[in-house]
Formats: structure tokens, C-alpha cells, sequence
């Protein structure tokens, strides 16, 4: 019989509704029913294309016996950390601040009143490498609980308190300057590994917030090693295992530091930072491997993460079938010498087998291999190469898909609209362009209610419960302001300017401009969370700092620009010694030191071509975090083109930074030169 979740609209939540146990979702009920019970609450979160979520759940979460132990002794609440990004952030800081990691799943054991005592991750059905099994996990709680309930109940005080001491650190409330940059990218340096592009050890993931520092810095300053860093990353991470060579799209990280072998989930945010860095990266280069990934990275979030709304969904799983009815990670990915030879015949299994660098031992488990491109191979036959990689494609089409998680996340949208929108301008591909506006369409019209509060969640066309956090105010924020400078269209920019006004009102502390993940209003937990440290994706505070100043940019708002500049106080303070985890901030602070530019193109209609051919050389400028702003003479879309004519009766561009303004251009290869950073 299905327990609570089967009401829930996550699908992660979805995915326990026929355990055994007798889930409850978070709420002040589960609380309430742990009280009145008298026992602990077992928190476990996870999310749908967690591979070791799978695991524990199958091993002990679908056990009759294990649920039966824990039903008795518990009450169990399951929390998808990616409809409750809140309640995961606050469990996981304390869960890395008394093991010293964290990880999901994420197991933690809680005091009626949320207070955490005890922690872990996975753990196994069975004692196995010095970990304890869940059972007798379960067993010894269990037993702490109802012997030692004083020790239980100093353990979960000192923790809250220790959490409510570690305040951040914040620097003070200037923007990091030229000193605080240049000790961020030799941070950067030392980090950077020569031989294979990226930056640390295995496992390696996409550095993509810090692409675009790297980028821009290039930009304003003419490094060339940041340039190279930027490309030589970009071209090992395209050949690699990370990187889908057959549908395109990334996996979510390489567990090797040479990356080869991913671990195999594709995420929506991922894809959407990389077809952005890519396009940016080509923009400043003319690459044709960077156009060719961008491309290929946005038509698979278009072929296969668009939902039938016009959103685009969370993730796809790790694991599929693979054709034996077990769930196997890769299974829809990897390929041996014999499965080669079943589709392409024998000679040309052998091109794809050099091509792809698939192996008789295989690069993965099995005897099976990661399709890479390991050697830049001219000799090679390009129609033979596409004859191939369209059979290959076809024949892994007949395999069963992984699964797709289609709840609809604001942030992540907000992120995916950003890039398809700017791929879609740089590259004349309007359908790109298209499903952005869709995207936002989707957002404004389910997740934004009359006072433009942001719900986090959606699926199937019904909003989820949850209320927005900061990134997703921020992120969709920067999608809307990049949809805007793309289309021409103003209400992008007002609406953007409704979910700016909510980060200043009800997300930043007043007194020192820090900001705060959950809004002032939110649900209290034991502690209101706030980390401005970009992790997979952009920290709601350094991605809300850069829609603030673009925000800015467009309309002159004084406050959104003070509000910028303090929140990227924390930037100076973490750029010089943690480079790698503050990269968005870092490219804001890029954008600050150039100004950013203000750039109105003006001319008798949005579709005359000398209009179109200034707008698009407005939109490839790599001037850091410019803005464009594109209308009719006497256009009221954008506070940029009040007052701006015609000259001379042609099309114009005026570019201003730093309440300075250049004489208006009618040339496009003058508007080019004026915004190469």
C-alpha cells in the first residue's frame, strides 16, 4: 500500500511511495506525530539521479524487515534535496562539520525539534569496510534514545549552537579590485593541471563558473594564460568520457582526473552553465570545437529535457536497463568492440573503435568503453565519421533510456534560458531562441504569483509547495535579462526587476549586505542558511550579485548597484584563497571593474537589417557582463534608448561605462573593436 509520498510531486519522493516505510514528507506534522510518539526522526535525503540513493533505498528502504524496525522506532522523513535546497544545506553543514564530508544519500538522525545528533551517508545492508550496517545504525540510536536521552539532548543542543556560531567571515563591503583578481587566477594557476586541463585531482568536475572568470578576464586584461587555461580545459573535457560524443551533453563529472569514465548522470544545470561557456568560449576564439558542443549541448536539452510544458526537466538518471532488466550505471552509454561490430560490420567497427578510442579491455567495467575522441585524427573520412556516428546513435536509440526526472526547477531554468537564448542569438538558430522564451513563459505563468514570488518547483503543469530560495530568484533573473538583450522584448527586464526587488527586500541583511539563501519570511529552520560558495552551480549570492548589476546597468538603479558591490564583499575576502569555489563572483567582479558596458542599439525597426547586423555585433562583444539593450527610435522598452536617435537616419549603437558614453556608431567592425574587452 503506498505510504504519504504517493500525494508528493517529485519524482524522487515518487520513487519511495511504495517502500515499506512509512515515509513522511517534511513537514510540521512528521514533527508533531515524532513528539507525541516520543522518538526520533530519521532524515534521509536525496534526489532522483543519485546513484547510491538507489542502492540504499533498494537495500534496505524496500527491506520488510528493515521498515518494520524503523516504522516501530522512527518516523522517517524523506527530503529531495532539490525541491528543499534549504533543509539540505542546513543538515549537510552539520553533517560536514562532525565527519569532516558529506554526501548523498544523507542520512541524520534528529530530535523532534529538528536538532541533529547523529549523522552518515550510505550505509550498507551489511558490515563492510569499517561501516556499521543500517540496522545496527538504526539499533544503536535506537538504543542512545532510550538510555541516554540527557547525552542525546546535549549532543543536538552543542551542534545547533555551533552551527549558529559559524557565521561567514565576510571581508568587508568593497568589490575585490585588480589585487584581489590577479591572486585569484595565480590561485587558479597553481591548481591547474597542464597535462589534462582542469583543476585538481580526481574526481574532476566542470569548472564552469570559473571558465567564465577565466574568459572574462582574458577579456578585460589580454592574459593569455587565462585564455588558455579556459580553452585547453574546454577541448579535454569535449573529448573526453564526460561529454556525450554520440547525443551530446555532459555527464555530471569524471571520476578520473584524465576524463575518461563520467559518473553518468546528465543535470539540466550542468549543460546549461557548459552551452553557455562554450558559446562564450567560441565567441572569443571562433573555436569550432567550442560552436560545435555549444550546439550539440542545447539541442539535447532541447531533444531530451524539454518537458511537454516548455520547461526543461531536473536530470537523467546514472543507471538504465542494460537489456537483462538490471539497472546497470552507463548501460545506455558504453560500448564493446563486439557491439561496435554488430552495428557498423567489421571494417568500419574498427574506425569507430581508433575514432572513439574503444578498447578490447575496455576504458570502463566489463570490457566495455567510454566513447571519447581521444586523437584529433585528420585522415579520417568526415562523411564515413558521420555515416558511423549517425548508426551508432540510431542503434543506441533502441536501448532503454535512462530515466528523466521532469520536475521543472526555477533555478536551473533560469540558467537554461540564459544559454539557449545566447546560443540561439550567436549561432542564427531562432528555434534555440524560441524554446527559451517558452522556458520563461512556463516560469512567469506557474512558478510566479501575483507579487512575483518565485515557487521553486513544478511538474506536469502544477507548481510544488516549496517557495523559492535565492538562486532561484537570481538565476531566473539572469535568464530573463539575457532573454531581454537577446529579443528586444522589455517585460524580460520587468520582470527580472520584480524578483531583483524580492533579493533586496526579503534576502539581504540590511545592516551588511550579506544575503541569506532563504527569504526572511520562510520557514524557520535551525539555522537560516547562507553560503556564497558556487559548488555545481552559482551560489544564490554570487549569481544574485551579477543579475543585480546587469539589473543595474540597464536601468541605472542605484540601490541594485550598491547592493552588487557590498554583496561582492565576500568575493574579496574568498577570491584570493578559494578561487575555485567563488568563480561566478569572480567573473561579477570582472564586470564591475569594466563598468559593465551599457550598449543601446538603435534603429527605424527590431527587423531592419542594419539593426539586426549592429544588435548582433552588440551580443558578441566580449566586454564583461555587458548589456544590450535593441529598439525602434522612440522605443520605451529598455531605459537605455530613451533619448537615443538615429544618425543621419541609419542605425545606431551608443556604448557607455562609468556614466561616460563613446559618440554613437553606425559602423558594426567600430561597435566591434569598442566592445573586445
Amino acid at each position: 500500500m503506498p505510504n504519504r509520498l504517493a500525494h508528493e510531486t517529485s519524482p524522487y519522493l515518487l520513487q519511495h511511495a511504495d517502500n515499506p516505510v512509512d515515509w513522511w514528507p517534511w513537514s510540521s506534522e512528521a514533527f508533531e506525530e515524532a513528539r507525541k510518539r516520543n522518538v526520533p526522526v530519521l532524515l534521509s535525503v536525496g534526489y532522483s539521479s543519485c546513484h547510491w540513493c538507489h542502492v540504499m533505498a533498494h537495500e534496505s528502504f524496500e527491506d520488510e524487515e528493515t521498515a518494520e524496525y524503523l516504522n516501530a522506532h522512527y518516523v522517517s522523513v524523506k527530503v529531495d534535496r532539490e525541491e528543499r535546497p534549504d533543509v539540505d544545506a542546513v543538515y549537510m553543514e552539520a553533517v560536514q562539520a562532525a565527519t569532516g564530508q558529506g554526501g548523498w544519500p544523507m542520512t541524520v538522525f534528529l530530535t523532534p525539534d529538528a536538532e541533529p545528533f547523529y549523522f552518515g551517508t550510505y550505509f550498507p545492508p551489511a558490515p563492510r569496510q569499517g561501516m556499521p550496517s543500517f540496522r545496527q545504525v538504526l539499533q544503536g540510536v535506537h538504543q542512545a534514545w532510550d538510555e541516554r536521552r540527557d547525552e542525546v539532548a546535549e549532543v543536538a543542543g552543542k551542534i545547533v549552537r555551533d552551527l549558529a556560531g559559524r557565521e561567514i567571515s565576510y571581508g568587508d563591503a568593497r568589490t575585490p579590485g585588480e589585487e584581489e583578481l590577479a591572486q585569484a587566477l595565480l590561485g587558479l594557476t597553481r591548481e591547474y593541471d597542464p597535462q589534462r586541463g582542469g583543476f585538481g585531482g580526481a574526481p574532476k568536475f566542470p569548472p564552469s563558473m570559473v571558465l567564465e572568470f577565466l574568459l572574462r578576464h582574458h577579456a578585460r586584461t589580454g592574459a593569455e594564460g587565462a585564455l588558455q587555461m579556459a580553452q585547453d580545459t574546454c577541448e579535454r573535457m569535449a573529448r573526453g568520457g564526460m561529454y556525450d560524443q554520440l547525443g551530446g551533453g555532459f555527464a555530471r563529472y569524471s571520476v578520473d582526473r584524465d576524463w575518461v569514465v563520467p559518473h553518468f548522470e546528465k543535470m539540466l544545470y550542468d549543460n546549461a552553465l557548459l552551452c553557455r561557456v562554450y558559446a562564450h568560449l567560441w565567441r572569443s576564439t571562433g573555436s569550432e570545437l567550442a560552436r560545435r558542443v555549444a550546439l550539440e549541448t542545447a539541442d539535447f536539452m532541447v531533444r531530451e529535457l524539454r518537458t511537454n510544458e516548455g520547461g526543461f526537466a531536473s536530470a537523467l538518471d546514472a543507471d538504465s536497463d542494460d537489456g537483462t532488466g538490471k539497472h546497470v550505471e552507463g548501460a545506455y552509454y558504453v560500448w564493446t568492440p563486439e557491439q561496435l561490430r554488430e552495428v557498423l560490420g567489421d571494417e568500419d567497427a574498427a574506425l569507430a573503435a581508433r575514432h572513439f578510442g574503444v578498447t578490447e579491455e575496455g576504458t570502463f567495467e566489463e570490457g566495455a568503453s567510454v566513447l571519447q575522441l581521444p586523437v584529433r585524427d585528420a585522415l579520417l573520412d568526415a562523411q564515413k565519421v558521420a555515416s558511423i556516428h549517425e548508426r551508432l546513435l540510431a542503434a543506441r536509440a533502441e536501448r532503454p533510456a535512462p530515466g528523466r526526472d521532469d520536475k521543472v526547477v526555477a533555478a536551473w531554468n533560469g540558467l537554461a534560458i540564459a544559454a539557449l537564448a545566447e546560443t540561439g542569438a550567436y549561432f542564427d538558430r531562432p528555434d534555440l531562441v524560441e524554446a527559451a522564451v517558452a522556458a520563461a513563459d512556463l516560469l512567469v505563468r506557474l512558478h510566479l504569483d501575483e507579487q512575483a514570488r518565485l515557487t521553486r518547483t513544478s511538474k506536469d503543469g502544477h507548481a510544488g509547495a516549496n517557495a523559492g530560495v535565492l538562486e532561484d530568484y537570481a538565476d531566473v533573473a539572469e535568464g530573463f535579462l539575457a532573454l531581454a538583450s537577446v529579443t528586444g522584448e522589455g517585460v524580460w527586464l520587468e520582470f527580472a526587476g520584480f524578483l531583483l526587488d524580492h533579493v533586496l527586500a526579503r534576502f539581504t541583511d540590511s545592516e551588511s549586505g550579506s544575503l541569506y539563501d532563504t527569504a526572511a519570511d520562510a520557514e524557520r529552520l535551525i539555522r537560516r542558511p547562507q553560503d556564497p560558495t558556487d559548488n555545481a552551480a552559482p551560489s544564490g549570492w554570487t549569481a544574485a550579485a551579477n543579475a543585480l548589476l546587469s539589473y543595474a546597468a540597464h536601468t541605472g538603479s542605484e540601490p541594485h548597484r550598491t547592493a552588487a558591490e557590498r554583496a561582492l564583499g565576500v568575493v574579496k575576502a574568498l577570491g584570493p584563497r578559494v578561487p575555485r569555489f567563488i568563480g561566478w563572483g569572480l567573473a561579477a567582479a570582472e564586470a564591475v571593474l569594466d563598468g559593465p558596458r551599457e550598449i543601446a542599439v538603435v534603429g527605424p525597426a527590431l527587423d531592419d537589417e542594419g539593426t539586426r547586423t549592429l544588435h548582433r555585433t552588440a551580443l558578441l562583444g566580449t566586454a564583461p557582463g555587458a548589456v544590450v539593450a535593441v529598439g525602434a527610435q522612440g522605443s520605451e522598452e529598455f531605459p537605455l534608448l530613451a533619448d537615443r536617435p538615429l544618425v543621419d537616419g541609419e542605425p545606431a549603437a551608443y556604448v557607455c561605462r562609468n556614466f561616460t558614453c563613446d559618440a554613437p556608431t553606425t559602423e558594426p567592425d567600430r561597435l566591434r573593436t569598442v566592445l573586445s574587452g
